[in-house]
């Protein structure tokens, strides 16, 4: 999956950092992303341009990222300001999960420049990752949004969907965000009713992924059918909804996400449930 970068190391530590000409440097404006050809820019880059103004970030081993806070004064340059759709199959991959880690910080950043209790505007705390008030003294840490991923299964069949009203249009299994007072397990049978009318039972955990595009952290479930197969579909959120059998699922080879490794893990029979539930 997108975060699984080993060798390499990313640490998300609060550090008070003296940035290098070499470290890369997040320059984040309307969805987009300021490049130098195939490369986010450097530090070097922007003081080509102005007096970048730094917030330290993330490093992967040593290799910093800093958000450039000043991103409007390098909005007419040589360099090119690129939508953030591309990072999803970036090469190095370790540098996509960087870069969209950075963006996640960079939009929390964007949206807590005032206190959403007295409106004063926020300062960066000096010890740790957050905005305070220096007015009411509310604290703001970034925003993660926990959200599950859900594989319902019935025999060799696992129910597929595709999105209503988005970009993406392959399969995809259900998902959908915790709401205030749920568990993992009250959430899935939830989302499952609510989208497709179905029950379902023996819900297990399987694996997670931070995944940034959308400010979340996912959970990703197998769990079984509970009775009929009876979709009833809730238009609103999904364009179709079906069981398809194990031999007709397609191969994929994009295991940058939590849905399509677990796709692929019930296609080829290496999700852990197997052999407990189908032998």
């Amino acid at each position: 999956m997108l975060q699984e970068i080993s060798p390499n190391e990313f640490h998300n530590e609060f550090e008070d950092r003296v940035p290098k000409d070499t470290d890369y440097v997040v320059a984040f404006n309307d969805e987009k992303l300021l490049m130098n050809k195939d490369l986010p820019v450097t530090v070097s880059d922007c003081k080509k341009v102005g007096t970048p103004v730094l917030q330290y970030l993330i490093r992967i081993d040593d290799t910093a990222f800093y958000l450039l806070e000043n991103s409007d004064d390098y909005l007419d340059t040589n360099y090119q300001w690129e939508s953030i759709r591309f990072i999803r199959g970036y090469e190095p991959q370790w540098m996509g999960y960087a870069l969209i880690t950075c963006i996640q910080l960079a939009r929390w950043y964007d949206h807590r420049r005032y206190c959403g209790k007295c409106g004063t505007p926020m300062v960066k705390s000096k010890i740790e990752r957050a905005m305070v008030c220096p007015h009411c003294k509310t604290i703001e840490y970034p925003k993660i949004c926990p959200a599950v991923i859900v594989g319902v299964t019935d025999g060799d069949r696992i129910l597929v969907s595709r999105y209503a009203g988005r970009e993406y249009k392959k399969y995809a299994l259900l998902a959908g965000f915790m709401e205030i007072g749920e568990d993992f397990e009250m959430t899935i049978r939830r989302e499952v009713m609510e989208e497709v009318g179905l029950k379902v039972k023996n819900i297990t955990y399987y694996k997670s992924q931070p995944w940034a595009f959308s400010d979340t952290v996912l959970a990703g479930f197998f769990c079984q059918l509970d009775g009929l197969d009876q979709i009833q579909l809730d238009e609103d959120e999904l364009q179709e909804a079906e069981f398809l059998h194990r031999e007709d699922l397609p191969e994929n080879k994009d295991d940058i996400s939590l849905t399509a490794q677990m796709m692929e893990a019930f296609r080829t029979k290496t999700y852990p449930m197997y052999e407990k539930w189908e032998e």
